[in-house]
């Protein structure tokens, strides 16, 4: 899933949170001011002004808050341990951030054990794989650094995990994630065999290692743990104690023949996983609500570049003028996604919940730069809240833990 580096719009009345339609949101232009992904994340850069300029000209379709009562405060919400929000830097790695997150808090959950995991040891594997893969189909598979929350446990059951403070994938001295050059050179380098036909898997592979070695750092083989070396693996399976089978990916969408595991066909599903499990949209929501009002967090993705989506209030909502809420339905899920007007753009980690006037509003994690507008100073710095509306309509997929489906699984033919 693709980061979001630029403000999204927003669209927000009483009608969102009353569900009375009979009043209509509105909304007006307003300059863009820009936040922090120009003014932290790309400072330094050499045509930093440049951007920032250029952005600052345009203008964006906002709602004008004016009198909103909103629950876009973390002390509102239940919520459940996770570590403090990282930002992704200039990176396309959500799906990594959002699904360490999540697997994070299931170690706390599981054995009320605190841990900070490598979100890059994950990335970096992934890198190795989709080269595997690119010379594998003689470079007709797609080679990006979007994925999805699946590719986290995929990775982890071959290559194992360490923590972060063994590998955090940055450079010394280096303080943000920056993936933009060494990308663009993996790209260019791959495309170069492509354009030669030298499909060499064995010099393929150490090429690319050479490239991320340089960026990234050559990951660890073996750490310390309480006095011995160990593998990555170990750590996985004998300190941390997660196993990746536990963790089922959900998606609802009417293209696919519900209770039955099928391919989310998006880009980032770059290796046609075909574990989604398929389920009806009012199970899908469920599954979301009993888990998170359970203790369970959850990894999620979908599209977070919608009209009411706005990072200033960190809030994510579903407009009249977009869709009244009585009509948000499978259908208008499907079509949605099918013209393409709903894309698989980020990963998130939902952590809390709140009820406020019979809708559930939910507290989202986020390693994207938006969610950081508010300020190192708030309590709101990495988070955004989104209404259940913005869920059942715009989020495509969900990681949970399996124990949380397990009736919902009786029902699958395959």
């Amino acid at each position: 899933m693709k980061k979001i580096l630029i403000v999204t719009l927003l669209v927000l009345s009483f009608s969102v949170f009353s569900q009375n339609t009979s009043t209509k949101d509105k909304a007006i232009f307003k300059e863009y001011n820009p936040g922090y992904y120009q003014n932290t994340i790309l400072k330094g850069i050499d045509d930093y002004e440049a951007i920032a300029t250029t952005t600052k000209s345009k203008k964006r379709f906002k709602m004008d808050f004016t009198g909103m009562d909103i629950p876009n405060s973390t002390d509102l919400y239940t919520r459940y341990w996770s570590t403090p929000p990282i930002s992704q830097g200039n990176t396309n790695t959500c799906w990594s951030y959002s699904t360490t997150s999540f697997l994070e808090s299931e170690v706390y959950r599981l054995y009320k054990k605190e841990v900070k995991l490598s979100e890059m040891h994950t990335v970096y594997y992934e890198y190795i794989e989709r080269a595997k893969e690119y010379v594998k189909m003689k470079g007709t598979s797609a080679f990006a650094e979007g994925s999805e929350a699946n590719a986290v446990t995929r990775m982890w059951k071959k290559y194992g995990i360490v923590p972060e403070s063994d590998y955090t994938g940055m450079l010394p001295g280096q303080t943000i994630q920056n993936h933009a050059v060494m990308y663009e050179e993996l790209l260019a380098y791959l495309k170069s065999v492509k354009a030669s036909n030298t499909w060499n898997e064995e010099i393929v592979l150490a090429t690319v290692k050479s490239i991320l070695n340089s960026y990234m750092g050559a990951p660890p083989t073996t750490i310390m743990v309480d006095g011995k070396q160990i593998s990555p693996l170990e750590y996985l399976n004998n300190i941390i104690k997660i196993n990746p089978d536990d963790y089922i990916s959900v998606m609802s969408l009417m293209e696919k023949s519900y209770y039955t595991k099928a391919e989310y066909d998006v880009p980032d599903n770059w290796w046609n996983s075909d574990d989604y499990y398929n389920v009806p949209l009012d199970v899908f929501m469920n599954i979301v609500k009993t888990s998170i009002k359970n203790g369970y967090t959850m990894a999620i993705g979908g599209d977070v570049s919608e009209p009411g989506y706005e990072s200033d209030m960190q809030v994510g909502v579903i407009p009249t003028f977009d869709i009244p809420s009585e009509y948000i339905d499978e259908n208008a899920r499907q079509f949605r996604f099918s013209n393409e007007s709903t894309t698989d753009d980020h990963g998130i980690h939902i952590v809390g919940y709140y009820e406020k006037d019979g809708i559930t509003w939910f507290l989202i994690k986020d390693s994207g730069a938006g969610s950081r507008n508010a300020g190192k100073d708030s309590k709101n710095f990495g988070y955004y809240f989104y209404h259940e509306d913005y869920i059942k309509l715009k989020m495509m997929n969900i990681m949970v833990h399996k124990d949380m489906v397990k009736d919902v699984l009786k029902k699958f033919t395959n």
